[in-house]
């Protein structure tokens, strides 16, 4: 994976609420910032109701239920 460096500045109220928030989950200031982004940002871009993300693992014998392969292009293109 690449990873690119990203630099801003923040005044102190926006410090001081991002170091808190890292501090209150045992998070540095890089790790808060990475989660910020995930949840923000990839909540609202993931659709809930697509089974790419909502279906189970496809693993044999333990259980789970898998319909993917059978149905793909259903669940791929509806209808």
């Amino acid at each position: 994976m690449v990873l690119k460096v990203v630099q801003t500045k923040l005044n102190t109220l926006e410090y001081e609420l991002l170091r808190r928030y890292a501090e209150s989950r045992g998070l540095t200031i890089m790790e808060a910032l990475r989660e910020i982004v995930r949840k923000h940002l990839l909540e609202e871009e993931i659709d809930q109701n697509d089974p790419f993300f909502v279906e189970g693992p496809s693993v044999k014998k333990k259980g789970v239920v898998d319909k993917t392969s059978i149905e793909h292009d259903k669940i791929l293109y509806g209808e």
